[in-house]
């Protein structure tokens, strides 16, 4: 009768879960270590951005005056959990110049009636969203600008590139 009531111990595999622990720990200090040797992004896109024109010199008035950047109407506006209002810009960035584009940076701006500028932000669109722009080529950007509020008069978006390589 006192078998029938024994209860067996069972081993466990301590050991197995501390080793298992152990290499997991070493495996994302590793990765974190790895993680932190890359550049930061702002690094990253001067570096990408080394070489190019910025306004003010011949070479962008050249390369700037081929390059169409237009606004799609499939722009939104949304308001957020935080009371305020984001908007999702869509456009369509054209090359109409002979020379394949290396590097383009934009600028969209949200302005006022009066072209006050409310908020803006910088995107690099070639070589992040396609490796290059040829001649003739669209590529389509989306960039998000939130922030806004209510009472903000958002009249109108304006784009600018901001930054221009090419072959």
């Amino acid at each position: 009768m006192e078998e029938m009531f024994k209860t067996e111990t069972k081993r466990g595999n301590t050991k197995v879960f501390a080793i298992g622990g152990l290499i997991g720990a070493v495996l994302l200090g590793a990765a974190i270590w790895y993680l932190s040797l890359t550049p930061p992004m702002e690094v990253q896109i001067e570096n990408i951005l080394a070489g190019s024109h910025r306004e003010g010199t011949p070479e962008y008035d050249e390369l700037n005056k081929d390059i169409v950047i237009s606004t799609d109407p499939k722009t939104v506006q949304s308001p957020t959990g935080m009371g305020t209002i984001a908007m999702y810009i869509h456009g369509n960035i054209y090359n109409k110049g002979p020379r394949i584009i290396k590097a383009l940076e934009v600028r969209a701006a949200v302005v006022t009636q009066f072209q006050e500028v409310l908020k803006e932000r910088k995107m690099l669109v070639v070589p992040v969203q396609k490796s290059e722009l040829g001649p003739g080529e669209t590529i389509p950007i989306t960039l998000s600008i939130d922030g806004f509020q209510k009472s903000d008069d958002r009249a109108d978006i304006r784009w600018k590139v901001t930054a221009i390589r090419a072959e």
